[in-house]
């Protein structure tokens, strides 16, 4: 196990998101705050008062979060990021119809099905890369949302840089030198997850894979004063945040197959990775055997969490005796996605 705590007093503060991915999202057709699930089994396991768990497995159709994101970086990418374009549905199939439009991504699972899935709403192509790791299941699913799936044999990054030589608009979840103002857009589309959360927890944990949620949770509870930790986690199979932070630099590691498939990335997204070295407390990669183990018990729990969401069970289980959580506290684990029947 390997834990990351950051050196210095946090007195690191950023701007909020902005209010259009929030207003955005609520007049999307079957749009509602996803469950936050009282777990007080959990509470009693941590010492703490309460834990909570927001879960993601019914997100507007989908059983992740991260159409938040790939519904927001489209409309950013399709307006030209003109804040008084089209802002519903309705609108934004006007402005496409008849053009031709192709949206092209790379993925781990799904990011792919919520681009291909916003995609099929608008009427439009698309076009998703997934790398070798990516099972069976969801590239299924990435097909049935009517989305052409391109497999190639390599890794996530090689994936993105496939998906970023082809003709059409690139919705990606990650940044680079010269690709930074979607990957920003899709971390404003994620800060209406956490408008949900009205408590402020003592501690909240998130899944990372290219750091991108968690640049959205930081950039959410350091734009106002108070005092909410911020734990990471990712695969010990793919701990690229993780070794970035220890290197006090972005770097890009090798990765291995691990049943965290959505987390299973390389390298930091360029944009997230300054916010995350400034604003994260602590930082965790957990093994393959503890996040099943979370999975089941989750389930057991009345949570349908898939082995990325479960993650944050993981990690608060791994990195329990490095935080400060005080018997009188809270605790949110963002389960990110349901289980694969």
């Amino acid at each position: 196990m390997t834990v990351y705590r950051r050196p210095e007093a946090r007195h690191w503060r950023c701007s909020p998101a902005p209010d259009q991915p929030w207003d955005f999202h609520r007049t999307l057709p079957g749009y509602a705050p996803t469950p936050l699930i009282d777990v007080p089994k959990l509470a009693a396991e941590f010492g703490v008062g309460r834990v909570l768990v927001k879960d993601e497995s019914t997100r507007l159709g989908l059983p992740a979060f991260k159409v938040l994101g790939a519904s927001w970086g489209i409309r950013q990418a399709l307006v030209g990021f003109d804040p008084d374009g089209p802002a519903t549905l309705d609108g934004l199939r006007a402005l496409v119809a008849g053009r031709g439009i192709r949206l092209v991504t790379a993925t781990d699972g799904n990011h792919g099905r919520a681009v291909a899935h916003f995609a099929r709403l608008l009427g439009v192509s698309a076009t998703v890369f997934v790398p070798a790791h990516v099972g069976q299941h969801a590239v299924d699913a990435i097909r049935g949302e009517g989305a052409e799936v391109v497999r190639i044999d390599g890794t996530y990054d090689e994936a993105c840089r496939a998906a970023a030589g082809v003709d059409g608009i690139l919705v990606q979840d990650t940044a680079w030198d010269g690709y930074e103002a979607i990957p920003a857009a899709i971390v404003d589309g994620y800060s209406t997850l956490f408008r949900e959360i009205t408590e402020q927890p003592t501690l909240l944990a998130v899944p990372m894979g290219v750091g991108s949620f968690a640049q959205a949770a930081v950039r959410h509870y350091r734009s106002t004063p108070g005092a909410v930790s911020l734990l990471g986690v990712e695969p010990a199979a793919a701990p690229c945040v993780l070794s970035s932070l220890d290197a006090g630099k972005l770097v890009t590691i090798d990765t291995s197959d691990t049943v965290m498939a959505g987390l299973n990335c390389g390298t930091p997204s360029s944009t997230a990775f300054p916010d995350l070295l400034a604003g994260l407390d602590a930082a965790v990669a957990v093994t393959d055997e503890q996040t099943r183990q979370a999975v089941d018990d989750l389930r057991e729990l009345g949570v349908n969490a898939g082995p990325s969401g479960a993650a944050t069970l993981a990690g608060v289980r791994a990195a329990r005796h490095a935080l400060d959580v005080p018997s009188d506290g809270s605790i949110v684990l963002v389960c990110t996605e349901g289980r694969h029947q």
